[in-house]
């Protein structure tokens, strides 16, 4: 069974445009609600609501698998053109994720509590807003898992217009939460937490309530379905290392900092976090976009048109993550000096490490999405997730015996991370069928734009503050650069001459409607 490829192409290309509406939405207001939070609550506060909110979120790796499992049994069915299989796949989904959030609050209220009380640095003048904030944050996580399945659902039915204006919502309800807690008489870091929480409940009823309308499978009541419920714990059981390691390289790591050096690097860490969220934002939707297709091709049997989405999506999300890191990696210090007005110590450099290892993302993420399309994932996520996890032991002992600073322990993390996209490599591509020698062909046209990319920020200094005219120009001539460097060394003429087609057809039915 061959898929229609452009009729796919075009729902891809519609798909992506409404997640990159959403996007450029969301991280305005989120770098904007940054600012705000962190000069309320002050940096140490911060920094306490990063760590103790990263406590439960280890335990995210538990969700995260059974949301890849979810996802990935939801879109293959629909693959297959089952609605009967499809409604059985999403009552057992249901099940289990209810399982799970009982699951993480008996964790999250007895080992969890435990290591908040005793083993983090916490100020003892602040331990009973840190409560306040973990309880919320638990909370917050089992409202989360609640909402995998029906958001699962509406990414395998490509319906990226409902996911992107409930986030856009979410994330407007969050800016509203930074201007209210600026004129609260009452502690503003508890205050903060629960309204963050109602959000999540708040979202959670909307996602549900578009599911009960729009799709019929998510009306059936939640059951235990013992053969899928075997499918679908075996596949989640296996992505669990996967997640755990990639928890370990996130919050692990975020902990390590905590333990040796306190609250205010955490801070800076956080800080880092968002703005490498944010960029990995503009590369996640096009691949949200793609991943659907990409297992349903497969599901389909045509792998030739799942390799050429796997490629394009790989290229294209470099390139284009390549020209939006550049000049944040070049002007880091004077974009946070406006940006943040406090900057707490080692953000600068913190931003740039991890926009670093965001480069390698468009790169994992096309891959990920073509091994568990495929649903044979145990070889892969043994080697992947040991790799990945190696992050935790590995900057723990530096820490304790070489004394290293923050930034080798980031640096450590980037090591890894490069490390890994390579075992993936060895481990995909025959898997899927495809050829070791089209990857790298493909990997080998991105050196010469990556060179581009690399000499300037190696070679030019920037002063630490910039007036902010002259920094927007320059922002402006950074963008630029690199647009030119991916227009003439990282496409090649047939997609010049797409790209030409597409600009004056836009051209031309703009005037054409302009004249009406």
């Amino acid at each position: 069974m061959i898929m229609n490829t452009t009729s796919n192409n075009k729902r891809i290309a519609k798909n992506t445009a409404m997640l990159y509406f959403r996007m450029l939405l969301i991280m305005g207001v989120t770098l904007y609600t940054s600012r705000v939070i962190l000069n309320t609550l002050g940096v140490e506060d911060f920094g306490i609501y990063n760590v103790v909110g990263g406590v439960i979120a280890m335990l995210g790796f538990l969700n995260g698998s059974l949301s890849g499992a979810s996802s990935r049994f939801i879109t293959f069915a629909m693959g297959k053109g089952d609605t009967g299989e499809l409604k059985r796949i999403f009552s057992t989904v249901t099940c289990v994720h209810i399982i799970l959030a009982g699951i993480v609050l008996a964790i999250g209220e007895t080992i969890g509590l435990w290591f908040v009380c005793h083993k983090l640095v916490i100020p003892a003048t602040r331990m009973e807003a840190v409560l306040w904030v973990y309880h919320a944050s638990v909370l917050a996580a089992i409202v989360t898992i609640l909402s995998v399945p029906y958001n699962s659902l509406i990414i395998a039915h490509e319906r990226m217009s409902a996911f992107a204006y409930i986030s856009i919502a979410e994330t407007l309800l969050k800016l509203f939460i930074a201007w209210f807690v600026i004129y609260i008489p009452y502690d503003k870091l508890i205050i903060y937490a629960i309204l963050i929480l109602a959000v999540q409940l708040c979202i959670r009823l909307i996602y549900s309530g578009y599911c009960a309308k729009y799709f019929p499978e998510s009306k059936v009541r939640p059951t235990w379905d013992s053969f899928y419920m075997r499918k679908i714990s075996a596949y989640a059981g296996w992505t669990m290392n996967g997640y755990l390691a990639l928890i370990g390289c996130t919050q692990g790591v975020n902990i390590l900092l905590n333990l040796f050096f306190g609250p205010i690097v955490n801070a800076a860490r956080g800080i880092a976090v968002q703005v490498q969220s944010a960029a990995m934002t503009f590369v996640q939707n096009f691949q949200t976009a793609v991943r659907p297709q990409i297992i349903k091709s497969y599901a389909a049997g045509d792998l030739p048109y799942m390799h050429t989405l796997l490629l394009a999506s790989s290229r294209y999300g470099f390139l284009l993550m390549l020209v939006l890191t550049f000049p944040i990696i070049l002007f880091a210090d004077p974009i946070l000096k406006i940006w943040l007005g406090i900057v707490p110590e080692y953000t600068a450099s913190f931003v740039r490490i991890m926009l670093l290892a965001t480069l390698i993302t468009p790169l994992s993420h096309s891959l990920i999405n073509a091994i568990h399309a495929t649903g044979d994932i145990k070889r892969f996520q043994l080697y992947e997730g040991t790799s990945l996890l190696a992050v935790v032991p590995v900057a723990y002992t530096l820490l304790k015996f070489g004394h290293i600073s923050p930034l080798t322990v980031l640096f450590v993390y980037l090591c890894i991370e490069l490390f890994t996209q390579c075992i993936r490599i060895w481990i995909i591509l025959p898997r899927i069928s495809m050829p070791y020698s089209i990857y790298i062909q493909m990997l080998r046209r991105l050196i010469i734009p990556m060179l581009c990319f690399t000499i300037p920020t190696l070679l030019i200094y920037v002063p630490s503050q910039l007036p902010i005219g002259w920094l927007f120009i320059y922002l402006i001539m950074a963008i630029l650069y690199m647009l030119l460097c991916v227009y003439v060394l990282g496409i090649n003429n047939t997609e010049r001459n797409q790209l030409h087609h597409i600009v004056l057809t836009r051209i031309k039915k703009h005037m054409t409607n302009g004249n009406k």
